[in-house]
């Protein structure tokens, strides 16, 4: 996340892309805000900054898109963003990402062993399955599930422009119905979808190998109590598959809303009694869903 002091005050903005491609600003207006003066500061202030564009409104529906306005500068905003040497192609006016999360893919990535497979769901223009391809080069696979066109496209254009053809592969479709089909595949899976999560911890859960392995979770919690409401809620669907859950720990990933922070919880996961839960017919997901913000 970027913060400019434009001439005395500060302007919130979160700027994708880099200084050698460019870079596209998303500011957030406030009530009195001329948004021609914010653009111009913003433009003036970071000279990469090719386009300037404004929030209009919450991020909507299962493909967490957000409405964007124009304010100033090139209306092509397809951007190549470079985190921790990796590259990602994106538009955001099209798909999903956020740069503040650079540091939480960098973490992930690393705790990846060599030969490990792993499953990244709603996994967008595929942010965290190039940083695990590109940070551990010894990865058995990767596969990616989105079910934006958009995202499936840059994700696709992301494995080469990373030299990741191979190693990392997306499946577009819907994770309710994709996800059967990878049951009891994979030592490590990742749920990078903090409103909602809850409702494929079952599918999560029953696409880690029959001996268990890691499940990243992700949240939008209210301090250490929020947390263990959600640690709570993935231990009685676990529980329902004949499954042990341990919490490894838990990050803070960024701030969402006023005391409200999104989180990553990383899970240990094993069967109880030897039981293989791939196969499990049924629903053991929790019904109830987060708290709305």
């Amino acid at each position: 996340m970027g913060r400019g002091r434009g001439r005395g005050r500060r302007i919130p903005m979160d700027i994708i892309g880099s200084r050698e491609t460019g870079a596209v600003a998303v500011v957030e207006l406030r009530e009195g805000d001329d948004p021609a003066e914010v653009a111009a500061e913003v433009m003036r202030r970071h000279r990469h900054v090719r386009s300037v564009l404004a929030k209009a409104g919450p991020r909507e529906g299962r493909e967490r898109l957000r409405r964007l306005s124009l304010l100033a500068g090139d209306p092509n905003t397809e951007v190549i963003h470079r985190e921790h040497g990796y590259r990602i192609k994106l538009d955001p006016t099209k798909v999903y990402f956020s740069p503040r999360e650079g540091e939480d893919r960098r973490r992930v990535a690393e705790e990846v062993e060599p030969g490990e497979r792993v499953l990244v769901m709603f996994a967008g223009v595929g942010p965290y399955a190039v940083a695990i391809g590109r940070i551990q080069p010894e990865v058995g696979e990767v596969i990616g599930v989105e079910v934006n066109e958009d995202a499936v496209r840059y994700f696709e254009e992301n494995i080469r422009l990373n030299g990741l053809e191979g190693r990392v592969e997306v499946i577009r479709g819907d994770v309710r119905e994709v996800c059967p089909r990878l049951f009891g595949r994979f030592d490590r899976v990742l749920m990078p979808l903090p409103l909602g999560a809850r409702d494929y911890v079952d599918l999560a859960l029953r696409c880690l190998s029959p001996r268990g392995g890691i499940l990243h979770y992700y949240a939008i919690c209210r301090g250490e109590e929020g947390v263990g409401e959600e640690v709570g809620a993935v231990s009685r669907v676990a529980g329902c598959l004949g499954l042990r859950v341990e919490v490894k720990g838990w990050e803070r990933v960024g701030h969402y809303a006023p005391g409200a922070d999104k989180v990553r919880i990383d899970f240990i996961v094993s069967p109880i009694g030897g039981r293989d839960v791939s196969s499990k017919s049924g629903s053991c997901n929790n019904p109830s869903r987060p708290e709305a913000f």
